[in-house]
């Protein structure tokens, strides 16, 4: 087992495959992309460490995004489980509504860097296409945004919002028209016409430097949470656990991000995915379903996978975790069982969702229900110096409908 080096970001404990723990990440693309990628590779390792870069891209951080979000006590729920303190680090305070702004800002400026004057995504539960939409058009940027046609269905709202803002919608209706097929179809159309587009990804995955452009963007989540929590408590509490929902990877990596050099006795980490419908055969949850190791666009992780070794169709209702596979760093860290896995059913977090909405200001989205599920949990079994963070990286708003259809109303 390959453990964790401290004082080195996760994102950069790679060997010179680029594979973390030895078997996860990598570079498995066709021959037709290894010049691009190559050049997006030294890119970005130019610009990670210019000093200009650097304060451009927190210039957006700061003015358009709103940094720092704010970290706040949820005093109803917390007397209503009894037992540890409720938080929640309110990343869907950002502009944008999602963490997802803050990696579509890096890939927007290494496109202009690049030269290059078009932006290609992909999105599931619109979350990543709605930033890159937003972000795109404030930067000049022509956007396609790739995405199933199962959810521009369901995510309505966040589809009007791209369209809005001028982004062209690709729908993709191939396979099971969800996110894992928009990725497909986006490296697809990357390939064909890499030399004048620039291929963002919202998510911890895809083939090198992709998971450390995503990593590097998001640790802003927790390099704002360590300062807030230090100011709240005066120091890092002896019982503390972070709970973040688990798709592709890209929030939870963020909020842990500065967390990684805590014992794990003092500071949990808790990843929890979606396990879909409590008496369906599908899920989207390869970490806590003990699912074996795959190669799935351009990179090897642990992969939800058929009897025969396909990749298996998932089953979730939320979009936004409704990917087969997850970030190799996130299976290394399984690995190395520096976080603890689990998953919630769709009627845990919908009950979840209902809980937090009635008692709180906030109303969370569906993927943000799936950690609150599991802070019901184990939050009466636990003292009241426990502090227990939630991760909150979007708003119900986009899940109206999905809310609407499972439960019979939506109320924010």
């Amino acid at each position: 087992m390959i453990k964790i080096k401290k004082g080195i970001p996760l994102y950069d404990q790679h060997d010179k495959n680029y594979m973390y723990g030895g078997k996860f990440g990598g570079n498995y693309i066709p021959e037709s992309l290894k010049n691009p990628i190559d050049d997006l590779t030294k890119l970005f390792e130019k610009c990670r460490y210019d000093k200009s870069f650097i304060r451009e891209r927190d210039w957006w951080y700061d003015n358009y995004l709103g940094t720092p979000t704010r970290f706040i006590r949820l005093d109803n729920l917390t007397r209503h489980l009894g037992g540890a303190q409720v938080w929640a680090k309110m990343v869907s305070d950002y502009s944008t509504g999602s963490h997802k702004a803050l990696t579509s800002i890096t890939h927007a400026l290494l496109c202009k860097r690049a030269g290059k004057k078009i932006l290609v995504t992909d999105t599931g539960a619109g979350e990543n296409g709605k930033a890159y939409s937003i972000i795109a058009k404030a930067m000049g940027l022509k956007l396609f945004v790739f995405m199933g046609s199962k959810d521009i269905k369901r995510q309505k709202p966040n589809v009007n919002v791209m369209r809005s803002n001028g982004a062209e919608i690709v729908p993709v209706t191939t396979g099971s028209a969800s996110l894992v097929d928009a990725v497909s179809e986006c490296i697809r159309f990357f390939v064909s016409n890499n030399e004048k587009v620039h291929m963002g990804i919202g998510s911890l995955v895809g083939p090198a430097p992709y998971v450390k452009v995503c990593g590097w963007s998001t640790a802003q989540i927790s390099k704002e949470l360590i300062i807030q929590v230090k100011n709240t408590f005066g120091r890092i509490p002896k019982k503390m656990k972070i709970f973040a929902a688990v798709g592709g990877g890209s929030s939870s990596y963020g909020i842990w991000n500065s967390f990684f050099n805590y014992s794990k006795k003092q500071v949990e980490l808790i990843g929890v995915e979606a396990q879909g419908p409590k008496n369906g055969k599908l899920h989207a949850a390869p970490l806590s379903n003990n699912s074996k190791i795959a190669i799935m666009h351009g990179f090897a992780s642990y992969c939800a996978q058929d009897k025969d070794g396909n990749i298996a169709d998932t089953d979730s209702c939320s979009a936004g975790l409704d990917y087969p596979s997850t970030s190799p760093i996130h299976s290394w860290l399984k690995d190395n069982k520096r976080v603890r896995f689990t998953s919630a059913t769709d009627e845990e977090a919908l009950n979840a969702f209902e809980l937090v909405n009635n008692l709180e200001e906030i109303s969370p989205s569906l993927e943000v229900a799936h950690p609150a599920a599991e802070i019901i949990k184990i939050a009466p079994k636990l003292s009241q110096d426990s502090i227990l963070i939630l991760s909150s990286c979007g708003d119900s708003k986009k899940d109206s409908l999905i809310i609407k259809k499972k439960l019979g109303y939506y109320r924010r």
